[in-house]
């Protein structure tokens, strides 16, 4: 009998909580995917003397590399995945 006497906007509170849940997590892969490429980048820019491509002062390479080590792992992977970036991209904005 309690089900009956159940507030009727709280099916509706409950769509909308979902419904606005799915835009947040597409939100927050979004976010996600930004920061790692902005990693990834951060750490070329910086390691970029090591392949001839000009960068800053080696002495300041050398000084910021020890706090790196998210960027390094960032960029390790992101050269393993390298063979599909527009297949990651297709499939984060559901392009078929």
């Amino acid at each position: 009998m309690k089900d009956k006497e159940k507030d009727p906007l709280e099916n509706v509170r409950a769509f909308l909580k979902g419904f606005f849940g799915a835009f947040k997590q597409n939100s927050t892969e979004y976010l996600e995917f930004e920061l790692r490429e902005l990693e990834n980048v951060f750490a070329l820019t910086l390691m970029g003397a090591f392949v001839g491509i000009p960068s800053p002062p080696t002495t300041l390479v050398i000084r910021v590399l020890p706090h790196m080590t998210r960027e390094l792992y960032v960029m390790q992977r992101r050269a393993v995945d390298m063979d599909d970036v527009l297949g990651e991209l297709a499939g984060m904005f559901e392009i078929t």
